[in-house]
């Protein structure tokens, strides 16, 4: 009796986590929490007898770890686009996002026209992240919006923008970044790219190139 409810249990979790993966939008968690949802409804079967139930998920499995080797063995292409603060498509595309930009940096605010930076950043050519900033003569940009895309949040953008490309910064005459605090999200974000809190300013990260 007490193995048919540990049983029943595993069936719940295995169910629970499937169904959470179909209502994700990142691609990467969708796969990887599936691919633990379909394993634990392997083992769900192989504890009751079931060969279908096993054989069916295990193959679900399979399939989650191809597709995730895909993702991350496929070299990406990226590239930084640089447009014009009054460019008709970075209006557009601000519009789109604007309810979901509210949620990761509400202190954004539709500040971007007369900004001095404005830049898409491009992956396999898909604008998936969008940077906009002032500049100082002192050598800070100071950043109004970070903002990346829901199906390309994994880092890999701010990693390539941070840490690869420094030198289309230092270009500009940028020797420091500094980011405005947002949601919780946003700033394990600034953290995971190496941005430290400001001395003397609590909502304030800054990044040193």
């Amino acid at each position: 009796m007490e193995n048919a409810i540990i049983y029943e249990v595993i069936g719940y979790v295995a169910s629970v986590l499937v169904a959470v993966s179909l209502m994700m939008s990142n691609i990467i968690r969708l796969r990887v929490v599936n691919l633990i949802g379909a394993a634990t409804f392997s083992l769900y079967g192989m504890l009751i007898g079931s060969v279908p139930v096993a054989a069916m998920n295990g193959f679900i499995v399979l399939i989650n770890i191809y597709y995730l080797a895909q993702i991350f063995g496929n070299r990406e292409y990226f590239k930084i686009l640089e447009v014009d603060p009054g460019s008709a498509y970075l209006e557009e595309f601000l519009n789109f996002y604007q309810d979901q930009i509210k949620t990761f940096q509400p202190g954004f605010e539709g500040r971007w026209k007369g900004a001095d930076l404005n830049i898409f950043i491009l992956r396999d050519m898909v604008p998936a992240g969008v940077l906009i900033g002032h500049m100082t003569k002192t050598g800070s940009l100071s950043v109004n919006l970070d903002f990346v895309t829901p199906n390309y949040r994994d880092f890999k953008i701010g990693h390539y923008l941070f840490k690869e490309n420094t030198e289309f910064f230092r270009e500009k005459g940028i020797e420091r970044v500094k980011s405005s605090s947002g949601s919780k999200k946003h700033n394990e974000y600034l953290a995971e790219m190496g941005f430290e809190k400001s001395e003397g300013e609590e909502n304030e990260y800054m990044l040193h190139l």
